[in-house]
């Protein structure tokens, strides 16, 4: 990438009568001059962000303390400035789109005492990092990161609501979002990110990280006013396995110990004045440490045929179903007819704590589904898969397993953090895929190291078995919020559908909340390169035509369109791939009448498949109907979803 000197986009004026002899103000500019980023230095160091007349954060104190006493932004003293401004593109193979626009201005602020601050204007958000450039290795006892907020705004936040021993830091990372004010947040209480706020409609702003790389996770918590300010989980002392958990027993009084010259996470407000623009956000791509892999050709994408949220379920067969080689033969068989990538083999096939210790004969699955151009993937909690990363992604390499879903991470700490980058690197080099689930939000990793095909950091289906309330309002609230942090391994696909009166939990053949087609939706509007189909073989046999629809369905895109939508409310978002559109909508509890404009289409006419709920959809949520019509860039579609309902399509170019 290169860098053109700009201007110097700095300007040294009294911020005020207290600041007048101490601090000066900077500015940076986004290249279209709507967002601008105000830095007052000197006894402390702040920032605050305007987008247009619209005050984004106020001014928002910056530091970091290191165990020797030192605070970087206190007293801070500016040796030099520079500004710079880049406009590059981003190639993104394994992407909603295969390339990305990378365009900003930004300005470094070197300071006394080797470190800088460095802040981006986008035109779409704002982002700012600390640099150090110190001797030898660093402790830092805390990170101030605020965002002071004008008004008593409502936000969505998902807060920390499931300790395990007794560990706030220890968590799954799954939760529906709270839609309160930001002065009805309790004290003291957790809230992960992203979360989004509402600065005044149509505006938005959502507060992520990016780049999370050997540094701990960062919370949000409330304070004075309406300031949300940032948590971050201590680094851990003493664990032990507690059931299929590594937990921690005692956590240090400071958050990372790391390298001196190093780069930190960036602190990100992304800024919308329509709400479809959040759910269509590159920016974790933009801020992410580049691509560690060049050689993507090992690196598939696909679908999954998935065990364990169908118990295993399958029936009209003449074996016992169950973690044996039969069943998984069954399930390649499948895969193989549908024309599907993979299948995994979850949780059962180990023991939970040792990878060597098997109940299964892996290798014959693995060799049959080789036979039938489908490819294993092997399920393991964090913990047996770091008791030797080398040597198990080295043997299970050899038999020909495609990748490791690596499961009940359950931390954002810093070794925590820094383990799921080691993971990733080293199975890259053993040309193996990885799906992080029970885990954090992904936070840029995915740009890293390309082979990290999933994550999930969502309060996906897999919820479903055991009951949850409002399942299709937060379906419609993570396209805005959730999945602008990454990919999201939600893993949807249930074929069992419920209107909102009928819907119970149950785990061995569950229900999900919605209609059909709000399931088939999901394909095309979840990003996730590797896409679960979530019920069993033998119900998506009896409902091939939903089946087919999905298959074709592709988990990588050349181009995306997000066409609709409103926060909560409903979502609309179109995707090509070579020459073919897909598109799908989706609404919360209440019916919804939306108009699709085709014009993403471009020039020529296309044959659309359309599914879309039937006129009992709000009884018998499975109901639906097909039809397929002659369509171009000219015309729009009047859709109908019931209660819970979705609406999915194919544009085949003719």
């Amino acid at each position: 990438m290169k860098f053109k000197v700009l201007l110097l986009l700095c300007l040294t004026f009294p911020l005020c009568a207290a600041l007048a002899q101490s601090g000066k103000t900077y500015q940076v500019k986004s290249p279209d001059g709507k967002i601008s980023i105000n830095i007052t230095t000197g006894a402390a160091v702040s920032w605050s962000v305007k987008h247009e007349d619209t005050e984004v954060i106020l001014p928002s104190a910056i530091s970091m303390t290191l165990d020797n006493g030192v605070v970087l932004g206190k007293n801070a003293v500016v040796k030099k400035t520079a500004a710079n401004s880049a406009n590059a593109i981003i190639k993104t193979p394994v992407y909603k789109k295969t390339q990305v626009q990378d365009n900003y201005n930004q300005l470094t602020i070197s300071f006394k005492g080797d470190y800088n601050l460095v802040f981006r204007a986008y035109n779409d958000g704002a982002a700012y990092r600390f640099i150090t450039q110190k001797k030898g290795d660093i402790t830092i006892v805390n990170e101030e990161a605020n965002f002071n907020f004008k008004g008593d705004y409502k936000a969505f936040l998902p807060f920390v609501n499931d300790f395990r021993n007794k560990d706030k830091f220890n968590i799954s990372f799954e939760a529906h979002y709270d839609n309160i004010s930001l002065s009805a947040i309790k004290k003291d209480t957790l809230a992960f990110l992203p979360i989004l706020v509402d600065i005044g409609s149509p505006k938005k702003a959502v507060i992520l990280e990016a780049d999370l790389q050997d540094y701990p996770g960062m919370y949000l918590t409330p304070d004075e006013g309406n300031n949300l300010h940032g948590v971050f989980s201590p680094y851990p002392t003493e664990e032990a396995i507690k059931g299929i958990n590594y937990v921690v027993n005692k956590r240090a009084e400071y958050i990372a110990k790391t390298t001196g010259t190093r780069s930190f996470p960036w602190r990100v407000v992304v800024i919308s004045t329509e709400d479809r623009q959040l759910a269509d956000n590159d920016m974790m791509q933009k801020l992410a440490e580049p691509s560690q892999i060049t050689d993507y050709s090992w690196i598939k994408p696909g679908k999954v045929a998935w065990d364990w949220w169908n118990d295993w379920n399958i029936t009209h067969v003449d074996f016992k179903a169950g973690i044996n080689v039969p069943t998984y033969k069954y399930y390649t068989d499948f895969a193989a007819a549908n024309k599907l990538e993979y299948i995994i083999i979850d949780e059962g096939w180990s023991d939970d704590h040792d990878l060597n210790k098997t109940k299964l004969d892996v290798q014959q699955i693995v060799d049959y589904a080789k036979q039938k151009n489908v490819g294993v993937i092997l399920w393991s909690t964090w913990y047996a898969i770091t008791r030797d990363t080398e040597g198990l992604l080295a043997k299970f390499e050899k038999m020909g397993v495609k990748g490791f879903k690596v499961d009940f991470i359950d931390r954002d700490d810093q070794k925590m953090v820094s383990s799921l980058y080691d993971i990733a690197k080293k199975a890259a080099a053993h040309h193996l895929l990885i799906d992080y689930h029970g885990m954090y939000k992904p936070s840029g990793m995915q740009r890293t190291w390309p082979n990290i095909i999933n994550c999930e950091g969502v309060k996906g289906l897999e919820n479903m078995k055991w009951g949850t309330d409002n399942q299709p309002g937060y379906d419609v609230s993570i396209p805005f919020i959730r999945m602008m942090s990454g990919s999201m391994d939600y893993t949807p696909g249930g074929m069992r559908n419920a209107s909102k009166d009928a819907f119970r939990p149950v785990n061995s053949n569950p229900m999900t909340q919605g209609t059909r087609c709000h399931q088939l939706a999901m394909y095309t509007i979840f990003e996730s390169p590797l896409q679960m189909l979530s019920d069993n073989p033998t119900i998506y046999q009896r409902e091939q035509e939903s089946t087919n629809f999905i298959a074709e369905i592709p988990t990588i895109f050349d181009a995306t369109v997000a066409l609709d939508g409103k926060v909560g409310d409903f979502v609309s978002i179109a995707r090509k791939k070579g020459s073919t559109w897909y598109a799908g909508a989706m609404t919360n509890w209440n019916a919804r009448e939306i108009a699709v404009d085709l014009s993403f289409l471009g020039d020529g006419n296309y044959k659309a498949t359309i599914f879309e709920d039937g006129v009992n959809a709000g009884r018998d949520a499975t109901d639906y109907i097909t039809k397929t019509i002659t369509v171009t860039a000219k015309d729009k579609l009047n859709i109908k979803m019931a209660s819970g309902g979705g609406w999915a399509a194919r544009f085949e170019k003719q």
